[in-house]
Parts: C-alpha cells; structure tokens; sequence
C-alpha cells in the first residue's frame, strides 16, 4: 500500500471533523491545507505535522498531491472543483456536489474527460450503522420494501454556527445542507431514484444571529426554510421527506423502511454507528436493536481513505460522483416541484456502489 498525498481546500469549520477522520487512515498523508484565511490553513499546519499552510495555486500546482478534498463553502463547491480538475487531480466535495445540476454535470463530463476521478459527502452511509441496514435489507429481513420515511426537523444554524448566512442563502437551505445524508442512505439502501414531487416555504424571512463573532447580525432567508415530498425509486419504493430549519422539536426516527416482512428504523444518517432497529409481527412487537457487524469508529473522511484505495486497486469508490450527482438532481427536482407543482424525472440513474466488507481492521478498507 502507498501513501496517498491529498491537499485540502477550506479550513473553516468543518474541517476539524475531517482532520480527525482523515488521520485515521495510514493511507492518506495530509500534505497542504489552503484557505482564503490564511490563518485557518496555517493552523491546520501546527495541527498537522505533515501539512504545510500554502495558497490553492500552490497546492494545485504540486505534483505529488493526488486527492484534493473541497471543504470550501457550498456556492463554490463546483468552481473550485473544476479548478482541481482541471490541474489534473481527484477531487472529493464535503456536500452538494455543486450548485445545480448543469454545474454538477459539467463537473462530472471535465473529470472523465481529464481522467480523474469525484467523490463526494457524505459518506457517513459507510458507517456501522448505515452499513447493518443495508445487509437486512438485502437478505430480505424486510421483504419488499412498500414505503418509508426520512426526517430532519431542526430549528436552524444560526445560534450555533460562527458563519451561518450561508444556510440560509442559494446553495443552502435544509434540503442542500441536510438533504444529502437523508436521500443517500436512502439510495444506498433502496437504489436510483427515479422521481420526486416536492413542496417547500420560506417561514422566517429573517434570521437573528446568536453566536459569535456576528451576533445580532439579521440575516435575509432567500432559499426555503422548510422542504418537503415524495421520493420514488426505481424499486417502487416510495418515501416521504422532510427537511427544516423551522421545526425546533423532532419526535420523528430519522429514517424508518417499512417492508411487507419488517419494519426498519434507520439511525441518524448524520452520524457513522447509530443503533438500527428492527420490528417483526404485530404492532405491539418491541424494536429490537440490530448488532452491528462493520467497523466502528469511522470519522467524516473515510470515503476520502475509500478513493485512495480504489485508485490504487481500480475499482470504483464508494463515495462516488455519479451517487452525489443523482442525490443533488433530486434535491434540485423537489425544489423546482415545489415550484411548478410537477413532478421531476431524475436525470441520471446511478446504481448502488458496493457495501462494506465484514471484518476490516482499523484504518484499512478493501482493495
């Protein structure tokens, strides 16, 4: 095995999830880190002793980086991609994989043509517990899966996040933010989409901020707030969503998969090991916890650790491109169905990329 040199772009907030995650993988060596701050990648330089602070035209011009993992903030998720791409790099997204879909597919088309390979979040699916679902699932502990539903009711960002404007801007929303854990777990056990039908409100117009450094800084809501459908796929399985920044208190599972055999409760697909659970028989049956038999502990990063091996062995990645391709034409179609009031035919069918083996050791994936 040898080591794979990444680079990242865009230290801000969510890249101390991902410098944990990342170091778990012997494989991957954290060589750069660039920001428009200069102080955010400097600081990831002290925190990592591999990686030195440089600017995004340093780190793209360094032969020896093969995966560059775009951390920057969601409007310009697919710019900076296409400058990754276009220096002759791997490129992973945190999520959505762009703004659109037209930009997304441009993304994709530029990486065929240049020969390398988009990945992108979540890859929180590869967790434990996302992983248990998916064996019941396709051992058929559910039988045919009828229905479902996925929920993500929260009452916003903005008394937490030190920069939470642009949640609440084009680009972001609870759909783009929370949208693709929901509707990739869901894929990664059900399959392609293939339509949704959506409706969506903007409730609070304006936001308060209640954090630091902004404090009291009125934020204007101009993406909808509130985001709700329809998911069909390709299985003939159909499920309810619901995504909100304006729903403070929650007593919905995030994910439950009823089958003609069983009913499944998902864990939170925004984290790696929840406990699924599982009901049999009758209505009073209990839920019962399901053993997890995939490895544990997994950081934000691993289908970063995915694509490294799967450059070296050839197979496909996980985390792939097409999948995030697929989620963000879906979470685009509900928007715009929540316009138009028609249902959206998803463009692009990606199929399942393959589940985890049983038995992996720390930091090691399969080759």
């Amino acid at each position: 095995m040898n080591t794979v040199k990444i680079g990242i772009i865009g230290c801000g907030n969510i890249s101390g999830q991902y410098l944990k995650g990342l170091g778990q993988f012997p494989i991957l060596e954290i060589a750069a880190a660039a920001d428009l701050i200069a102080e955010r990648s400097e600081k990831v330089a002290k925190e990592v002793k591999t990686a030195r602070a440089c600017t995004v035209e340093q780190l793209l011009a360094d032969k020896s980086i093969q995966i560059v993992v775009n951390l920057t903030i969601p409007k310009v998720h697919g710019e900076v991609a296409m400058q990754v791409i276009g220096a002759g790099k791997h490129v992973y997204n945190e999520k959505p994989l762009a703004l659109d879909r037209a930009e997304g597919k441009r993304l994709l088309d530029a990486a065929k043509k240049k020969g390398v390979r988009v990945g992108g979040a979540p890859d929180t699916f590869m967790g434990a517990g996302i992983q248990a679902c998916r064996k019941l699932v396709d051992e058929g502990a559910l039988g045919d899966v009828v229905a479902g539903s996925a929920y993500m009711l929260c009452g916003g960002h903005e008394g937490w996040h030190p920069a939470p404007e642009f949640y609440y801007k084009v680009g972001g929303g609870p759909m783009l933010d929370m949208g693709p854990y929901y509707l990739t777990a869901l894929v990664q056990l059900l399959g392609p989409i293939k339509s949704v039908a959506g409706a969506a409100r903007i409730t609070r117009p304006t936001r308060t901020i209640g954090s630091q450094p902004l404090k009291g800084t009125v934020i204007q809501v101009e993406t909808p707030d509130h985001v709700a459908g329809v998911v069909e796929f390709a299985s003939d399985a159909i499920v309810t969503i619901a995504t909100s920044f304006a729903t403070p208190v929650n007593t919905h599972a995030p994910i439950t998969l009823f089958g003609s055999k069983a009913t499944l409760v998902v864990p939170d697909p925004n984290g790696f090991d929840g406990v699924p659970q599982l009901v049999t028989g009758g209505k009073d049956r209990p839920r019962q916890d399901v053993k997890h038999v995939h490895m544990t502990g997994y950081l934000r990063g691993v289908g970063v650790a995915d694509m490294a091996y799967a450059i070296q062995s050839g197979r496909p990645h996980r985390a792939s491109g097409e999948q995030c391709y697929m989620v963000l034409d879906a979470m685009q179609g509900l928007l715009e169905s929540a316009k138009t009031g028609k249902r959206h035919t998803i463009e692009a069918q990606a199929p399942r990329t393959a589940s985890l083996p049983a038995g992996l050791a720390a930091g090691e994936l399969d080759k």
